[in-house]
């Protein structure tokens, strides 16, 4: 990652969104380390069902996954942890051909400590860690031998639908015809009972993590947001089938960013949104793979039909 490649992209970030109608800013920010350890929090929470869901696809089904799509070289985007990863790496060192896994993070920490872990747990495979941006830095991924791609934790789901079209574009472009798959995870449309509460959990954790974009902005450039005068809200908009967290303003305010000398003025009751998360259908997910050049090869749904995981071979 070239230096202060991300001082620059959340400068670029923050120029954009805070100027914008309605205001924004991509999720990729809420995502410092306390903002890593409290989503670690959120995973475990019992309304946050995409996780267990998600775990339970991989703990039944990897192998079916990777005999469905063997792969030498195991690349995994936003990879964090990589709790889920040992899955994976069993099941497609039982098919016989992987010799490489490929982490990708933007976080040094997270990288190096899941490398720590599974070096132990799999001494017999070369690990290599990159630190980059999916979203940009793709170019700087292996190319040679055939690939798997994960892209789990239902991450797809937070690139509105030109995003989603552009990155699954890219994917195949890194693939190229006949040059591996793409293991992605998406959570399913269900209920807004079940969905917003993943998202505004009892306990308030949720809303801290949302709440923590706000301290980042404070600590990289000198911001001057009240933190506390910003209430977390999460809603289920189903003309777009998607939840968007926001942070709504308890009160007229007017914030300073002496780092990218700017003035944001805030309504009382303004919300900035902070993510997008959009839910699929199984046909639906389908239909935009195909449209970027892939062929579904399988897919699996946990025991009560909340959460898929898809792999789709570049053709």
């Amino acid at each position: 990652m070239p230096a202060h490649y991300l001082e620059s992209e959340l400068r670029r970030d923050v120029l954009a969104g805070l100027t914008a109608e309605p205001k924004s800013l991509p999720p990729k920010w809420l995502y410092d380390d306390r903002g890593s350890k409290l989503f670690e929090r959120i995973m475990e929470l019992p309304e946050y069902y995409p996780t267990r869901a998600e775990r339970e696809i991989l703990e039944r089904y990897a192998t079916d996954m990777a005999a469905a799509s063997p792969a030498e070289t195991l690349i995994e985007l936003g990879s964090g942890s990589s709790s889920k990863t040992p899955l994976l790496i069993s099941a497609l060192q039982e098919e016989g051909r992987l010799q490489r896994y490929v982490a990708v993070d933007v976080s040094d920490g997270a990288l190096l400590g899941a490398g720590d872990h599974l070096s132990e747990t799999f001494p017999d495979l070369e690990l290599s860690p990159v630190a980059a941006d999916f979203e940009r830095q793709l170019h700087v991924l292996p190319r040679n031998g055939h690939r798997m791609v994960a892209f789990l934790g239902g991450t797809i789901g937070n690139l509105d639908p030109e995003q989603r079209t552009g990155f699954l574009e890219d994917i195949h472009d890194l693939l190229g015809p006949g040059g591996g798959s793409l293991l992605v995870g998406t959570d399913l449309i269900k209920p807004e009972e079940i969905l917003v509460p993943a998202y505004d959990d009892s306990a308030g954790v949720t809303a801290e993590f949302n709440k923590n974009v706000l301290r980042v902005l404070n600590r990289e450039l000198g911001a001057d947001f009240d933190v506390d005068e910003f209430d977390h809200v999460a809603v289920w908009l189903p003309e777009k089938g998607r939840i968007e967290m926001r942070l709504r303003a308890r009160k007229s305010m007017l914030v300073m960013l002496p780092g990218v000398d700017l003035q944001v003025p805030f309504a009382a009751g303004e919300e900035l949104r902070t993510e997008i998360s959009t839910k699929f259908s199984r046909d639906g997910i389908a239909v935009e793979l195909e449209a970027a050049g892939f062929r579904v090869a399988g897919q699996w749904t946990d025991s009560q039909d909340r959460y898929a995981v898809t792999v789709a071979e570049a053709v």
